[in-house]
């Protein structure tokens, strides 16, 4: 399974990145995200720490460590900034965080995300029709989550994702080492959300085209 959606002890996450990593290589995962939570204090301290990280462990590992940043609570107006800003600093990977209903995210940032070509957008909420469009013509990836609260939405995101064409992808905002999942419990999430186990192939298959030239 490729995870393209993870926390460390340089956010929120419980774990150092290569604990994460061995982890997440025993779970039987072959690609790991791992995307900390970042605004302007600490992009500049997260994202090439997770570069060096990458840069060392990757060639020893039966895994692939994606360095990446999740843009969390940043102003709408500033996210476009902040995601040149990530991808200068060697992000390879840039997620913006949705418009989850468990947290107050300001309104607007799914588009905002969306307008300025993320990766991914994670747990979009309620997203609008018209912001889905925005995702597809945008090659926007919309998060599937097993992440509990913001897996709330993953019905609604699936409905309009399915009508639209917009492509997805299924991560599980790890935090904690039981938040690893592996293939078949993303099935399930998958099949939760209204689906059929095939869409999990076209999830990790959108996952591994975002991460081909990494």
């Amino acid at each position: 399974m490729i995870d393209l959606h993870s926390h460390t002890i340089f956010s929120d996450g419980e774990l150092i990145p290569a604990e994460l990593a061995r982890r997440a290589e025993h779970r039987g995962l072959s690609a790991i995200g791992i995307t900390d939570h970042g605004d302007l204090s600490n992009i500049d301290f997260i994202i090439p720490r997770l570069v060096a990280v990458a840069n060392e462990l990757n060639p020893v590992l039966n895994i692939q460590i994606i360095p990446g940043i999740e843009i969390t609570h940043v102003p709408p107006s500033l996210i476009a900034d902040m995601i040149l800003k990530s991808r200068a600093l060697g992000a390879k990977i840039v997620i913006v965080h949705g418009e989850t209903i468990a947290e107050p995210v300001a309104k607007g940032t799914n588009r905002a995300a969306i307008d300025a070509g993320v990766d991914i957008l994670a747990h979009p909420g309620l997203i609008t029709e018209a912001d889905v469009r925005a995702a597809k013509d945008k090659n926007v990836l919309l998060e599937i989550t097993a992440r509990k609260g913001h897996s709330l939405t993953n019905g609604h995101v699936v409905r309009l994702a399915e009508k639209i064409g917009a492509k997805m992808v299924i991560n599980t905002d790890t935090h904690a080492p039981g938040d690893l999942i592996d293939d078949e419990l993303a099935k399930q999430v998958i099949c939760g959300a209204g689906l059929s186990e095939k869409y999990f192939d076209t999830m990790q298959a959108n996952a591994a085209a975002l991460i081909k030239n990494v």
